[in-house]
């Protein structure tokens, strides 16, 4: 029996695995075991309902910098992951690829931010997280609260945007990578400035964000590998 486990193992499990970790790198494989645990730990506290103290003390600090200045700032950034401009970034990125001839690249874009359409929509109806009401939002919101849809979607669409740019322009990858991730903070920052997203809501996002991400860049450096 132990035998024949061990074989199949060798056979089935072991090429797969190798061939994972090698598409993904370990640092990423570790990250993404350690973000699946956080998450996890995530998801309990919010099913039962447990209140996190530094949701609501971070929110009433950030909330103390509000200024008008401040107010229309954070409201421009926080459309950078607005429905409208999303639907439109999508749908320019995927013409650009498509009539470049990276069909797999376009498929695979259009299979992440799809997912995390998906993802979003789907834990905001599990989980019914409530909406932060401690002063006054300077949007309105009717959905539910976690995670943040524009902190999930950002990190998948320009993360992915990045990952694409990088390929094609490696001598600018550091510099595309770190507008990248300044936007995607920036962002999360503006969803809880403006008082509609708890921190946690942020960081939930965050961290389904990189899982997806992460695995639709493997499935692409896979598919690109057999091609």
């Amino acid at each position: 029996m132990l035998r024949k486990i061990y074989e199949f193992w060798l056979q089935h499990i072991n090429p797969r695995l190798n061939t994972l970790i090698v598409t993904i790198g370990v640092v990423g494989l570790t990250s993404c075991l350690v973000i699946s645990f956080i998450l996890a730990w995530l998801f309990e506290e919010i099913l039962e309902r447990e209140a996190f103290a530094f949701d609501t003390s971070w929110l009433y600090w950030l909330h103390g910098y509000a200024n008008p200045s401040l107010d229309a700032v954070m409201l421009t950034i926080t459309q950078l992951a607005d429905p409208r401009v999303v639907i439109v970034i999508v749908a320019v990125t995927l013409g650009i690829l498509w009539w470049q001839h990276h069909r797999e690249e376009a498929k695979f874009f259009a299979l992440a931010c799809l997912g995390a359409l998906i993802l979003n929509t789907g834990l905001k109806l599990f989980f019914t997280k409530p909406r932060p009401h401690l002063f006054p939002s300077l949007i309105a919101e009717t959905s539910f609260s976690f995670p943040s849809g524009h902190a999930l979607g950002s990190f998948v669409m320009y993360g992915f945007l990045a990952y694409l740019l990088s390929a094609h322009f490696p001598k600018f990858s550091k510099l595309i990578y770190t507008l990248a991730v300044l936007t995607i903070a920036l962002i999360g920052l503006s969803r809880m400035y403006i008082g509609v997203h708890w921190p946690t809501d942020i960081i939930g996002g965050y961290g389904i964000g990189y899982l997806w991400l992460t695995l639709c860049i493997a499935m692409l450096r896979l598919q690109t590998r057999q091609v």
